[in-house]
């Protein structure tokens, strides 16, 4: 942490409180809106092997080419739990793959990311030519006003080394805030926009075209997850450009304080891909940061989204 860093963490909060405070993460916390009756039912129809104490797990006897409405309900709760799902040895195809992420709603369109075989699906294909951009804490189109419930990554091709993907569970961060930082972003909103990140590599005209279907829009810093009912800190690096109602200079103090919260260890987990791993998360818990660390060597991923709903 810099020194510039510390005043700003230091300047958020109130007298007498730490700027540093002391990490609770207590139980993973699945409830649906109050009622946590689900949170100690087994899981019958696959293995489950929690990665961490609040975020991940391991999901084992499971062939995600062929899940009926029984295993799928099963998989929600355990994504309503866990928030990331990692599977080994999944060797699905396109529709497949597509019908696995319609299994949860709607599967969103990317105007951005080239696709694949078919529209539904987005190919991340990185190496010498086209070196990885997603090493930011983000959570999936939070720029557009039904921004992504879930998404569903396989890898097509890894690198000899490096590439892991890194989750942050959004709920312990809210959960571990001051109490003076809660108050003061409660009912608050802020501003998200391609145009922070995506639209930088775009021409004036582009970004005028793009703005038309994706024009900016306020969403809650605090949502709380249409399930479980959990608070969760929304803000993320590359989409969120400014809080409503507040100066540039105090917004963006708060901003960065906000989401600097991804990036404490405690509310993460990385996975290590190898090829035919599957990883689905819930985009409204979670943030995700690609590592790039394997230029020049090739990462090929291949991603379907399901829309979501607007936040609230």
């Amino acid at each position: 942490m810099t020194n510039d860093t510390a005043v700003k963490f230091q300047t958020i909060h109130t007298a007498g409180e730490t700027a540093y405070p002391r990490v609770h993460l207590g139980a993973r916390n699945l409830h649906r809106n109050g009622d946590d009756a689900d949170a100690s039912l087994p899981y019958t129809l696959f293995d489950v092997a929690p990665a961490n104490p609040t975020i991940g797990a391991y999901i084992g006897g499971v062939d995600l080419g062929h899940v009926d409405e029984t295993l799928h309900a099963e998989l929600h709760r355990a994504l309503l739990e866990y928030k990331v799902l990692f599977f080994r040895d999944q060797t699905l195809t396109g529709a497949q793959h597509i019908s696995l992420a319609r299994r949860w709603g709607a599967v969103e369109i990317n105007d951005f990311f080239p696709n694949g075989d078919v529209q539904e699906i987005s190919r991340l294909a990185k190496g010498d030519m086209a070196i990885g951009m997603e090493n930011t804490w983000h959570s999936d189109t939070s720029f557009r006003k039904d921004p992504s419930m879930a998404s569903i990554l396989r890898a097509v091709e890894i690198p000899p080394s490096g590439g892991d993907t890194v989750w942050a569970d959004m709920a312990a961060a809210y959960d571990n805030l001051p109490e003076s930082v809660k108050e003061r972003i409660d009912g608050k909103t802020a501003i998200h926009t391609f145009t922070k990140s995506w639209g930088l590599a775009m021409s004036e005209e582009q970004r005028a075209a793009m703005s038309e279907v994706h024009p900016p829009i306020a969403h809650p810093i605090v949502r709380t997850h249409p399930e479980t009912g959990r608070r969760l800190l929304y803000v993320n690096e590359p989409f969120t450009a400014e809080i409503v109602g507040m100066s540039k200079t105090e917004g963006d103090e708060l901003l960065d304080y906000l989401m600097f919260q991804a990036r404490t260890p405690e509310y993460q987990v990385r996975f290590q891909w190898e090829p035919d791993s599957v990883a689905i998360w819930d985009n409204r818990s979670t943030q995700h940061y690609a590592v790039n660390d394997y230029f020049p060597h090739c990462r090929v991923m291949e991603r379907v989204t399901v829309a979501g709903d607007l936040p609230r």
